[in-house]
């Protein structure tokens, strides 16, 4: 393995089947352009919450699949019926707060995207902000999001710094796509 990789992936073992590193590689930091993506990643990042991010990536495909491959609109009418369902799937984290917070995300997101055009756009239209500012803002706005997982959101998608030290060979990789902050800077 690079010895130019953030400091938890360089000791992942070469031939590991730890999905961080793929994760790493392929996914942290980068931006995203997809309201329903954008919506998936907030989703994993509360469930997230007290649990291992190891946790979440072994179970991202039964995520997705349980929240229709993250469909901001088909979550947003989910009824009791569905929270049942999604209580009862042993592939997710059946937390009712977590499912709960997941279903009324969506609604709000549909109002987001009724006022700004997209998820995406209401991110930009905010930008750039403290961590603090964001937290803020989530909280006005979504349920279950805490200063980590605001945080770890918007680091995740390119909002915030911080997802590759400068030295890791992703970095250069997120920064040719130009992150948020990297515009703010």
């Amino acid at each position: 393995m690079s010895s130019t990789y953030c400091a938890f992936c360089a000791a992942l073992p070469d031939d590991t089947d730890n999905p961080n590193k793929a994760y790493h590689d392929r996914a942290y930091g980068f931006p995203i352009h997809d309201d329903n993506a954008l919506f998936g990643r907030l989703v994993l990042e509360i469930n997230q919450a007290g649990l291992s991010w190891l946790t979440i990536l072994k179970k991202e495909a039964a995520f997705q699949a349980a929240y229709c491959g993250f469909d901001i609109a088909k979550v947003a009418a989910f009824d009791d019926a569905d929270r049942e369902r999604l209580l009862a799937d042993a592939g997710i984290i059946r937390n009712r707060l977590k499912i709960d917070a997941a279903i009324y995300n969506a609604r709000q997101i549909l109002e987001i995207q009724a006022q700004y055009g997209s998820f995406e756009n209401w991110l930009d239209a905010h930008h750039p902000r403290k961590k603090a500012d964001w937290v803020k803002l989530f909280k006005k706005h979504f349920k279950f999001v805490g200063g980590e997982i605001v945080g770890e959101f918007l680091m995740s998608t390119g909002y915030l710094p911080g997802a590759h030290s400068e030295d890791c060979s992703v970095f250069a990789e997120v920064m040719a796509l130009k992150p948020k902050w990297a515009e703010a800077v």
